[in-house]
């Protein structure tokens, strides 16, 4: 005995749908990569603030990469914490 056709049971329904979905996901995951990138410079503002209020020696392009690097890698609690324990010269 045949089975009866149930509705949404059409195989190009079916296809245009997973289409749709498959576009919907490529959507949120561009989202979500702007979101992560927005999300890992975050910080760039209150930083660039607080260095507008303080005097800063002259140094190297490579020491100002160096500081960078280890803001961006360690995070800005635990580069700070490192500094408080460092003796003033």
């Amino acid at each position: 005995m045949r089975r009866k056709a149930i509705a949404g049971d059409d195989l190009a329904a079916i296809h245009a749908r997973r289409e749709a979905l498959r576009s919907e996901l490529a959507e949120l995951d561009q989202r979500a990569k702007e979101a992560e990138l927005a999300a890992r410079d975050a910080g760039r503002p209150t930083l660039t603030a607080a260095l507008d209020k303080v005097r800063i020696p002259a140094m190297d392009k490579t020491d100002a990469k160096a500081i960078a690097a280890a803001i961006a890698h360690h995070g800005g609690k635990i580069v700070a914490n490192h500094l408080a324990t460092m003796p003033a010269t």
